[in-house]
């Protein structure tokens, strides 16, 4: 089984005898047999009939609402959704040290892994001993990580390896926009709000992806619980962070896509550094060629942009929860 996704803007889904079917005005786009599909992931404007709803319903198939863009909207449960034993196995699985241990440290390696290849990237082009001292530096991290034995030590190990990266980050940046290393609330620097800008943006796209899948965002591995921290989803984004935002603030910097003038600066604000509202328009542009840009995904050999691939992930976490196994591969670029 698996899920049906309508992203024709405008689309109809019927429901006819056994079949579901995808219509825009006259056009039949797609016809798929009820028992073949196990949910149904809408994308925009796209309109179910209420026979559709009702039998969707009658039959315990969850039907999920994104934005064009992929934000998550909300979803309609069936009485026999899958989805209740799968969290249970989530949050039984959550207070499993060795489990969390094994699987958070998953989440570090493959963080650690792209942040590596990112900064030796440029080295192939720019040899200063900065960057070598930073990916060398991260390859003793990479060592450290499977042998901690808590995740307040992996933690400690993560928190090291980033501190390499944005060290060597900082001399990639062919523009003085004040940035020294990684702080986060507020953002003392143009480079900062943008890096939290990007990393707002990638979490909620895993967010959604989460919700397809059916986990709880909320309950996490690596990132402690804690009042309205999507602390899942912050784990499912580690190893994504480098590949899809920092790549992006380095482009918009470097290129001259964005400049100081496209920030505004007060010192007594909330936020002493702010994009602009035309400067958000372009890096949003950056951020949607990124996720829609196509890549073949490794472990199935698909063609799938980096939005898919996000959802992906959360499947191959899921089926570690179902097997009880810490075995969750990190995506990874070469």
């Amino acid at each position: 089984m698996a899920a049906l996704y309508v992203i024709e803007q405008g689309a109809t889904i019927h429901k006819e005898s056994e079949r579901l079917v995808v219509r825009k005005g006259n056009d039949t786009l797609q016809v798929v047999p009820i028992i073949k599909v196990n949910q149904v992931i809408v994308f925009g404007n796209v309109q179910l009939t209420t026979q559709a709803v009702k039998y969707l319903l009658q039959e315990g198939i969850d039907v999920i609402f994104l934005s064009q863009d992929g934000h998550y909207f909300g979803r309609l449960v069936g009485r026999e959704s899958r989805f209740g034993e799968l969290r249970q196995r989530q949050y039984h699985l959550a207070r499993d040290e060795a489990f969390q241990l094994g699987l958070a440290q998953q989440f570090v390696v493959g963080k650690l892994l792209n942040l590596r290849t990112l900064l030796m990237r440029y080295h192939r082009d720019d040899p200063r001993e900065a960057l070598r001292e930073a990916i060398d530096g991260l390859g003793e991290c990479l060592e450290h990580a499977p042998r901690t034995v808590k995740v307040s030590s992996l933690l400690g190990v993560e928190g090291q390896g980033a501190a390499l990266y944005f060290g060597a980050f900082k001399e990639l940046l062919q523009q003085d926009l004040g940035f020294q290393r990684r702080r986060r609330h507020p953002a003392p620097d143009p480079v900062n709000a943008l890096l939290g800008f990007g990393y707002t943006l990638l979490v909620h796209n895993i967010e959604a992806a989460v919700h397809v899948v059916g986990l709880d965002p909320y309950v996490g591995f690596l990132h402690a619980l804690k009042y309205g921290r999507l602390c899942l989803a912050l784990d499912l984004m580690e190893e994504f962070r480098p590949i899809i935002v920092d790549s992006i603030v380095l482009r918009a910097v470097n290129s001259g896509l964005l400049k100081r003038e496209d920030f505004t600066f007060d010192e007594a604000a909330d936020c002493p550094v702010l994009l602009s509202d035309d400067g958000k328009r372009r890096f949003i542009g950056l951020f949607e060629e990124r996720v829609n840009t196509k890549i073949i995904y490794p472990p199935t050999g698909e063609q799938a942009a980096y939005r898919r691939v996000f959802e992906l992930q959360v499947r191959r976490l899921a089926q570690c929860l179902e097997s009880g196994k810490p075995s969750y591969q990190p995506f990874t670029v070469r």
